[in-house]
């Protein structure tokens, strides 16, 4: 007996509804038959109208089945034929490539998104590698004029020009007069994270096909080229100067050092004197997690943004020879690798990192290899070494460091990255049997993993050096796997001409902040620079898609020197009730708070400042959303300072979650 599924759409209620079926007394294989066996569930007429139902879709591979627009009615009439089996409404799916604003609740025509007229007004100033001035992601349909106070350059020239969306382009790199062409890919990526206009059937190797959008994709880009391969303090202080000048309201940097003091350092010291001048800076947290005390761009004027996972993943399954079966990713699915188990080895310590040459002597030919992360040398080229010799698929496994925390990469043969632990057991399988074998299953885009948001093994931990008593970094955005405007054809074994391009790092989470704080912005026009990252922070998620705590990449609770404030909701930072605002010169006394000399903060500041008639206060009593502090035998006060941004007629509760051992109270 067949099972036979059928989709049909019910005019009434305008959704789709699948069926499942069985066909009596015989087996259907012509396809006329199929057809005609579908027609015969059809009423003459839907009760709805008098309208003649027709299929719309008939299924032959992916489904048995057919879709058709009928009424609830007419379903009923269809339960009482004989091989009729279930009926299910149709679930209505956006269309998902970033994913990422859908994934963060904004929705075209819906709450937020509209409310704030997609960052409509406010311009981005994106620091990094430059921009491919003539992709779609920058197209101005639907832009307006840049707003009067914009007084940028474009010094693009020839076939390129500014537009609406691209509204300046200048290079900031020393000693280089070429237009600022991205030939990384790395600031076209954040740029059209941040603020890509609508790009329809925007797909990398066909995966995560659909459409592809900035978080802010109505606000204006200004690119400021400072980097190549790396990026000079100098430059970047230029490029923020300019910024000042030419009218940016948010600035984005996916970039940074070491930890250092903020006088000595050109980000936080450009950071300051942009703040003051009301421009949001938002910036990447770093890429050396999971280690401690690993942060880049500490500055309490700064949003400091981490990076985690989305509930996406391009899937490839490592199936072995025992039927265990491990799910990861890669962004190379090739159609034709086959289901057949193929011989499994690994080559121990000496080839065990699979760096060039390692392989040389080892029988790879027409095997999967399995490999080590690390050593220094990149995924991609561990599977070229493996190709090189030989090998027929890869299989990664993780440093014990990385956990669960995978991404999906453009291997250039068949491969995909394990968990540690998961790389453990396929150890453990190879030892146990004299013919190791195994697979890789190739399933494409797979939406729907609960566990999302987790922090990514590389998302940069506090506590922060700089400054122990601000807790950093501020916030978690998406960083993993996230598809983006991309300048040139992506490294691979196929021939497919990208224009976009699925990466991760701290570098992708910070544009998704810089393009939040355009639309808050938008919305907000009078939020200062701290009611922004305010409304950002205190209205943060700390639970995942499974309404359990947030995870990091051992699948273990997060703390907060993972994880911040938390995941960030935009919506609900749009009505925040409460902000903790900070005027500019409130950060003086927390300066001397420091101990910096007074010509250290006049660098920070560029005024003159003298610390023995200033009021120094501890970092824990700056007026920010978040503080540590270092638990004692005595008790510690904090005064603090809320403004009502929300109804003015308006009462709040304190609820006051302890540690164990801990005491706090509030008053009022």
């Amino acid at each position: 007996m067949l099972h036979r599924r059928l989709i049909w759409w019910s005019k009434a209620i305008y959704k789709l509804t699948l069926f499942m079926l069985t066909c009596p007394n015989q087996v259907l294989t012509n396809s006329e038959d199929l057809e005609s066996w579908y027609q015969s569930f059809l009423p003459a007429t839907t009760t709805s109208s008098n309208e003649t139902p027709h299929i719309i879709y008939s299924y032959r591979n992916v489904a048995t089945g057919f879709a058709a627009r009928l009424s609830p009615e007419d379903v009923k009439a269809m339960e009482k034929k004989d091989g009729f089996l279930a009926a299910r409404p149709q679930e209505l799916l956006s269309l998902h490539t970033t994913h990422t604003p859908n994934f963060l609740g904004l929705h075209q025509n819906l709450g937020f998104w509209d409310s704030s007229n997609y960052g409509k007004g406010v311009i981005i100033g994106v620091l990094d590698t430059g921009i491919h001035p003539s992709h779609p992601s920058f197209n101005d349909e639907g832009m307006p004029p840049p707003p009067a106070k914009w007084k940028g350059k474009c010094e693009l020239n020839g076939t390129f020009t500014c537009n609406n969306k691209l509204i300046g382009v200048r290079n900031f790199l020393s000693g280089s007069t070429e237009i600022a062409f991205d030939d990384d890919g790395h600031g076209t990526h954040t740029s059209g994270t941040a603020a890509g206009n609508f790009v329809k059937g925007a797909n990398v190797f066909g995966n995560a096909n659909g459409t592809a959008v900035g978080i802010a994709p109505l606000a204006h880009l200004a690119i400021y080229k400072v980097c190549e391969v790396r990026c000079g303090g100098s430059d970047i202080l230029a490029a923020m100067d300019a910024v000042i000048e030419d009218g940016v309201d948010v600035l984005s940097l996916s970039l940074g050092g070491l930890s250092r003091p903020f006088y000595d350092d050109n980000t936080a010291v450009g950071a300051f004197n942009a703040m003051q001048r009301g421009i949001f800076v938002s910036c990447s947290a770093g890429n050396r997690g999971p280690l401690s005390s690993s942060l880049s761009n500490e500055a309490p004027w700064i949003l400091t943004v981490g990076a985690n996972t989305i509930d996406r993943s391009i899937r490839a399954t490592a199936i072995l020879g025992n039927k265990e079966e491990f799910n990861s990713e890669s962004l190379f699915q090739p159609k034709d690798f086959t289901s057949t188990l193929l011989p499994l080895i690994y080559s121990g310590m000496k080839g065990s990192q699979c760096i060039a040459g390692s392989l040389n002597n080892s029988d790879v030919q027409g095997k999967i290899v399995l490999c080590e992360v690390g050593g220094g040398v990149s995924n991609i080229a561990k599977g070229r070494t493996v190709k090189n010799a030989g090998g027929a698929a890869m299989i990664l496994m993780n440093l014990d460091s990385s956990g669960y925390s995978t991404s999906a990469e453009a291997h250039v043969l068949p491969a995909t990255r394990v968990s540690y632990a998961d790389g453990l057991k396929i150890k453990s399988y190879i030892n146990s049997t004299a013919r190791p074998m195994a697979t890789i299953l190739f399933k494409g885009t797979i939406i729907g993993a609960n566990n999302a948001p987790m922090v990514s093994s590389f998302s940069s931990r506090g506590p922060s050096r700089a400054s122990p008593g601000i807790l950093k970094p501020d916030i978690i955005g998406p960083g993993v796997n996230i598809l983006a405007a991309w300048p040139f054809s992506v490294e691979n074994n196929t021939d497919t001409n990208l224009t976009f391009n699925i990466i991760s790092g701290t570098s992708m989470s910070c544009p998704h902040l810089s393009g939040i704080a355009a639309l808050l912005k938008s919305a907000h026009p009078d939020w200062s620079p701290a009611a922004i990252k305010s409304a950002i922070m205190t209205t943060a998620d700390q639970l995942n898609l499974d309404n359990k705590p947030i995870v990091d990449q051992r699948l273990t609770q997060a703390d907060f020197f993972a994880t911040g404030a938390g995941h960030v909701n935009p919506s609900r930072a749009n009505d925040p009730g409460l902000v903790y605002d900070i005027d500019p010169d409130n950060y003086i006394p927390y300066l001397c708070g420091l101990n910096y000399t007074n010509q250290q903060i006049g660098i920070i500041t560029q005024q003159r400042v003298n610390c023995s008639t200033e009021s120094k206060i501890t970092e824990a009593q700056l007026n920010y959303p978040s503080f540590a502090i270092t638990l004692g035998s005595t008790n510690q006060t904090n005064t603090m300072t809320v403004t009502n941004v929300g109804d003015a007629t308006s009462s709040f509760a304190v609820e006051i979650v302890l540690p164990l051992g801990v005491d706090v109270s509030v008053e009022p």
